[in-house]
């Protein structure tokens, strides 16, 4: 493989710019969802075979500051093309990772092969190259590969000049969110937790896409929750009238956005006995989820410790709301709730669009995987169909 420039295509990454967010094999998951990877600082190596003597180099200087790589400030993911990497390089956690990408996806989505590029095409010349990310995963500095390690004083002198990732930007970050006092008011949040107490929860899962299909997916490991689903219709209105008039207006002000639409209503619990958390995750990254603009997270009580909302990309902060308060927050936003260490937190959870957002929604129905509820509205259907 050559670093010899060519007359052939190459995606430019330069400072500032937002990196590409992709799914690929790593050393140690099938499917590494690299956006939850964010809210720390990232290097990429795109090395692209440790069989070349200006690879193992490189690795071997990773090696070397190992102490670097602690995965709450700095992460490193070496990127190769070589299916032979996979039994020889091994990651080592925290804070090193390997990406197997033996099809040249990530490489071709980040420059360090031309764009017309296939898999299995051989000689094809490939750009070497270290690209380091802020926590919001934008592009800070790109250190080309040089003759003999030439670029590695300036790479890892780099690394260890970087603030700690809350202080990235130079001033300490507000995760972009809306906090509301008041949504619902005690009494109201004292019945919906009765109900749940009534009637107990469901272990509550999550959407990931799986052979082009949105699907439901059960991991402890991942999220663990229990949910009971309301369906009294009375009770709905009444979660709906105080969306309405204490949350909407709100979003209307600060994001110009006028929603119609709100989807699920669920009372959830967080439990200390289970475990109740839910790792970093977007809330509209299937297409079974594209349609969601907005998450709603209200707190019904607040005898519990632990159960925080925290978004990752802007800081260590966390968020726990007093009861009947609201985070309202971007669905793309990365966020995770912490374990709860005693107690239970129970909490109200919709989602918020608009009209176009539910067009989307049945647009998308036939990407629904068959433990998925197909979503239906006959106006926008009929609408649909005679577009059709």
């Amino acid at each position: 493989m050559s670093d010899k420039a060519t007359a052939r295509s190459y995606v430019r990454l330069g400072t500032g710019d937002p990196a590409p967010w992709f799914h690929q094999r790593s050393s140690g998951n099938p499917r590494y969802v690299f956006d939850t990877a964010a809210g720390r600082h990232i290097v990429l190596c795109f090395f692209m075979t440790s069989r070349d003597g200006q690879s193992r180099a490189a690795l071997q200087e990773v090696a070397k500051h190992r102490q670097l790589f602690d995965d709450a400030n700095i992460s490193f993911f070496g990127v190769t093309l070589d299916p032979k990497d996979e039994t020889t390089l091994k990651e080592s956690m925290p804070g090193i990772r390997f990406l197997w990408d033996f099809d040249g996806s990530v490489s071709r989505l980040y420059g360090a092969l031309p764009t017309d590029s296939t898999n299995g095409e051989p000689n094809v010349p490939a750009r070497r190259f270290w690209m380091v990310l802020d926590p919001t995963l934008r592009v800070t500095a790109v250190f080309p590969f040089q003759p003999e390690g030439g670029e590695f004083k300036d790479v890892f002198g780099f690394l260890q000049m970087l603030p700690k990732p809350e202080m990235f930007a130079g001033v300490s970050l507000q995760a972009p969110v809306i906090y509301l006092k008041d949504v619902f008011e005690p009494e109201f949040c004292r019945k919906l937790v009765g109900l749940y107490e009534t009637h107990g929860g469901t272990e509550s899962g999550f959407m990931r896409e799986v052979d082009g299909k949105t699907v439901h997916i059960l991991d402890r490991m991942h999220k663990s929750r229990a949910d009971y689903l309301i369906d009294d219709e009375a009770l709905i209105k009444e979660t709906q009238s105080r969306v309405q008039r204490r949350i909407l207006p709100e979003i209307m002000k600060v994001h110009q956005f006028k929603v119609t639409r709100m989807e699920r209503y669920i009372v959830s619990c967080y439990t200390a006995e289970d475990g109740g958390h839910f790792r970093q995750h977007r809330d509209n990254t299937t297409k079974g989820t594209a349609h969601r603009r907005f998450a709603v997270s209200i707190n019904l009580n607040n005898d519990f410790e632990g159960g925080e909302l925290n978004f990752p990309e802007y800081g260590p902060r966390s968020f726990k709301m007093p009861v009947g308060g609201a985070v309202v927050f971007s669905c793309s936003l990365l966020h995770a709730v912490s374990p709860v260490t005693k107690g239970k937190r129970y909490a109200f959870l919709p989602f918020l669009y608009d009209d176009e957002a539910a067009r989307i929604r049945i647009e998308n129905n036939k990407y629904l995987g068959a433990d998925v509820p197909v979503y239906r509205d006959p106006e926008i259907e009929e609408k649909l169909a005679t577009v059709e």
